[in-house]
């Protein structure tokens, strides 16, 4: 007789887990030590955090993912940044002047600040970083904020000036963009260069060690000039499926991640959890999405992108899979925030104007099978997202089957996190996605909806063109009255509205958890990761060792 097979046995082992899991997760197995965060600061100990994705490349000037820029920020460091309050402060810059006319902005760097393999940080990094940003050899899309300097130069090693030739009003904060070494890059093929996975920065947190698909580890910056970092360490665990992930941090075998909404009001609601982690709760600076390859011809006519607007209900999405955890997503903004224009066209749940809409378009059951047709095509299409996002995939799912209910047929398929933005986002190989973006504290959009930003590796993915958009976008930026910002704003808003290149589904809160060793943490309008240096563990409770 044959014993059982070693996918039969992992089956029953992840049973065995779920069923002890069950069994003791009201128990409450002693706590870790008070809960106030009184105690006294102490270095050692590591953060290990779990994602769902790996990293793709750590040069930040080259990545295009989540995973990667969470990295590669606490590696490398920007002239300026923002704080717990959203200003904007000094981080390689200690100081700045900016002339009556916002033309001219002279900034007085840091000194003394090393990069990590020791070599001296100076104004010729930043000159040569924004060299290597405005270079058309180099593929990124973070270059169309640099192309409005004028002039850079660099006027004493710690003195660093640049000259726009018109009003640009992101131009402070576009310079919180990660510097990079001259002194490893200059003379190279930076797509081609061993920073990618061997990167060096002057941030809080040096590079140690990168196993694909497995972890990332960092270790403590010694000799960072805000001071050392507490924790001796981070690492990143790459555990590609969200139940996997959560079953790790019931284990403690991690010690933060990013809940479910499920997870979050239901799983981790018990004393197991109250006692030994710490949950936090707030709207995120985020937005999910589906967006149309509007390169399809499917997905051409405005009325069609309305009529799917009216065919999905957003109320069953926000209570059904982040169970009330969120807010509606009406535009590219955060609600509450002042570049939110809370007056646009919205398309309430209704079927049967969905299907009028898809009528005016020429999409009709012309046989009786059920599904829309136009000129012997049917309406059906593939609808991507990446894999390890359970959310994701729900939406992807009541999407799906809202569809179906108006005759359309919707196939999901969910790829592995590098291969969707490279094979498929990157390539434009896809009809439509579920995906999020980040929302900026700045409401500048440029990159994201001007036609110029349509190319590979890009970030107006769905080709998205509408001139009066890009007039508004380049009048938006170009100007330091925050009233006339806001009016080019909130007419982008409506116009993305009625146009809808993405069905703007849900602003979600974010919802992180942490064990209740870390102490320290300090929730903010910005969020929690703003005073990262000074997370500690408690000596007495402090559970691993960095090895050298």
């Amino acid at each position: 007789m044959k014993g059982p097979s070693s996918g039969a046995i992992a089956v029953i082992l992840g049973l065995l887990l779920m069923i002890l899991a069950c069994a003791d997760a009201d128990r409450d197995e002693g706590p870790v030590a008070a809960r106030g965060d009184e105690s006294t600061p102490a270095t050692g100990d590591i953060l290990v955090e779990g994602s769902i994705g790996d990293a793709s490349n750590l040069i930040p000037l080259l990545a295009t993912d989540s995973a990667s820029h969470g990295i590669s920020g606490l590696i490398f460091n920007g002239l300026v940044k923002y704080d717990r309050d959203l200003n904007i402060v000094g981080d390689l810059a200690e100081s700045w002047d900016i002339s009556k006319d916002g033309l001219v902005i002279t900034f007085r760097l840091r000194k003394g600040v090393r990069w990590h393999d020791g070599h001296p940080f100076t104004a010729e990094d930043v000159l040569f970083t924004y060299r290597l940003t405005i270079d058309p050899k180099t593929p990124t899309a973070y270059a169309g904020d640099f192309l409005k300097v004028k002039k850079a130069e660099v006027l004493d090693p710690y003195t660093f000036r640049v000259t726009y030739d018109k009003p640009f009003a992101p131009a402070l904060m576009s310079w919180s963009a990660s510097v990079m070494p001259r002194h490893l890059l200059e003379g190279t093929d930076v797509t081609r260069s061993p920073l990618a996975r061997h990167p060096v920065g002057t941030g809080p947190y040096r590079f140690r060690e990168w196993k694909t698909g497995q972890k990332i580890v960092l270790a403590a910056n010694p000799d960072y000039f805000e001071g050392r970092p507490y924790l001796d360490g981070r690492v990143m665990r790459v555990i590609p499926d969200m139940a996997t992930l959560f079953l790790e941090l019931r284990a403690r075998g991690i010690d933060h991640m990013g809940l479910t909404p499920l997870q979050y009001t239901r799983q981790t609601e018990n004393r197991y959890f109250r006692t030994h982690f710490r949950k936090y709760r707030y709207l995120a600076f985020a937005y999910t999405y589906m967006g149309f390859n509007l390169e399809n011809p499917m997905f051409a006519d405005r009325r069609v992108r309305q009529a799917l607007a009216h065919a999905v209900d957003k109320g069953e999405l926000i209570d059904g899979i982040l169970l009330g955890l969120g807010r509606e997503a009406t535009g590219p903004f955060k609600p509450g925030t002042w570049q939110y224009n809370p007056n646009v066209r919205r398309y309430p749940y209704d079927p049967q104007r969905a299907l009028e809409l898809l009528a005016e378009a020429g999409w009709r059951d012309t046989d009786g099978d059920g599904i829309l047709d136009k000129d012997g095509r049917r309406f059906e299409f593939e609808l991507l997202t990446n894999q390890g996002n359970e959310v994701r995939a729900k939406t992807a799912e009541i999407v799906q089957r809202r569809l179906s209910e108006v005759g359309i047929s919707v196939k999901i398929r969910i790829i592995e996190w590098a291969a969707f933005i490279k094979e498929f986002i990157n390539k434009r190989r896809f009809d439509a996605v579920i995906l999020g973006w980040t929302i900026p504290m700045d409401p500048d959009l440029y990159d994201v909806w001007h036609s110029s930003k349509t190319g590979p590796s890009e970030l107006n993915f769905v080709s998205y063109r509408n001139p009066e958009v890009d007039a508004l976008l380049e009048k938006g930026r170009g100007t330091f009255d925050r009233a006339e910002r806001k009016r080019c704003y909130d007419r982008i808003q409506e116009i993305l509205a009625e146009d809808q290149p993405y069905l703007f589904l849900y602003v979600p809160e974010a919802l992180p958890i942490f064990h209740a060793r870390i102490r320290g943490i300090d929730p903010g309008p910005i969020g929690i990761g703003h005073n990262m240096i000074r997370w500690y563990v408690p000596k007495e409770e402090q559970k691993y060792v960095m090895t050298q």
